[in-house]
């Protein structure tokens, strides 16, 4: 079986894309970074450096679900280019 490199172009800045989405919804749903953090699991540090710092952070998956769970945003919304 021949295998070759197939040609993607990937969002290099797909993390950033995500920290403001949260960010948007967040903010729209009304709940602090505090808040959101007790919600999720996840320490309040640590949240508000991924939305700070544009996502380098990084963000599991888990957290992006619980995320979405809470400000009942479909996971879809944190992908999509911002304006």
């Amino acid at each position: 079986m021949t295998t070759f490199k197939r040609e993607f172009v990937f969002d290099e800045n797909i993390l950033e894309t995500i920290a403001k989405n949260v960010r948007k919804y967040r903010k729209l749903a009304g709940i602090t970074q505090e808040q959101l953090a007790v919600d999720i699991d996840m320490s309040f540090d640590y949240l508000r450096r991924f939305e700070s710092q544009l996502g380098r952070e990084g963000i599991s998956l888990l957290k992006l679900y619980r995320i979405s769970v809470v400000l009942n945003v479909s996971m879809d919304k944190f992908f999509e280019k911002t304006k």
